[in-house]
């Protein structure tokens, strides 16, 4: 009796740890990717970070050593499948598994759809959608052999509220949802669980054309049910849950973490829910 009870404790302070587990973070070399990587190290896990830009992806690695993790840094080109692909073969041949992919690169180009060129089109599609697939299905690839693993991709609120100018970056997020619940469809029966995490505004290099102009900064700020941009650390931790046992049975999910945008009517706005308490 007292055995299982400490078992069952046991399990329950470890369901949210990776220790021992192998991770790769594509996009690792700034905003969410590094803070995600940042996480996955505090959760025990061993940790590739892996990006673009290899100095960067490298500098994510040092910071997470300088606290006590174990992590590498590389290059990597979402929008190449060979570059992908040997990436993931390379730490998969290191450690003899492969446990947990991440995938958070995305771009967009604020255009109207008139004047979108097709260099435009091409570029956003080429890293947020052909480049999550391309990452999705190499990690799928070794990880059905292994008959376990968890990949996470990066969508948006985009997926399923618009606004002008991101005609391609909102059909790219939409459609990337779909492919998750399709992918977890196809590799559930063989352990592999896929979802999807769909930021709201967060302060990252990607949104600083926004947030530099103060009335775009503040809108977007009061449109979310608390009233301020997401930091990009408070996404490691819905990614380090979607990667442990404690989401051991969440799969094709596209969990929003956007400080209630997509789900709060704001058109009353202004006053204090609760009388004589000011929010």
């Amino acid at each position: 009796m007292f055995g299982e009870l400490q078992s069952e404790l046991n399990w329950r302070s470890n369901l949210f740890m990776l220790t021992g587990k192998v991770a790769v973070v594509v996009g690792a070399g700034a905003g969410i990717g590094r803070s995600v990587a940042s996480g996955l190290a505090a959760a025990g896990a061993i940790v590739h970070c892996l990006d673009i830009d290899a100095d960067n992806a490298r500098s994510t690695a040092k910071s997470i050593k300088a606290s006590g993790g174990i992590a590498k840094g590389d290059h990597v080109d979402v929008r190449l499948s060979e570059s992908v692909n040997s990436s993931l073969a390379a730490v998969t041949d290191e450690h003899g598994q492969l446990d947990i992919v991440i995938c958070t690169p995305g771009i967009n180009i604020r255009k109207p759809l008139l004047r979108y060129s097709d260099d435009d089109y091409d570029a956003v599609m080429d890293v947020n959608l052909r480049g999550s697939f391309n990452t999705m299905r190499a990690a799928g690839q070794i990880m059905v052999p292994q008959r376990t693993g968890s990949i996470v991709v990066f969508s948006s609120i985009s997926s399923r509220v618009v606004e002008p100018g991101q005609v391609i970056y909102a059909g790219t997020k939409a459609a990337l949802a779909q492919m998750v619940r399709v992918f977890a469809a196809e590799l559930g029966p063989y352990g592999v669980r896929v979802n999807a995490i769909g930021p709201g505004p967060t302060a990252t290099e990607l949104t600083l054309p926004i947030r530099s102009d103060k009335g775009w900064h503040d809108a977007y700020a009061d449109r979310t049910a608390v009233g301020r941009w997401a930091d990009p650390a408070e996404l490691a931790g819905p990614a380090v849950f979607l990667c442990s046992d404690a989401a051991s049975y969440v799969n094709g999910q596209l969990l929003y973490v956007d400080g209630g945008w997509i789900d709060i009517d704001r058109r009353y706005q202004g006053g204090p829910v609760l009388d004589g308490v000011e929010p």
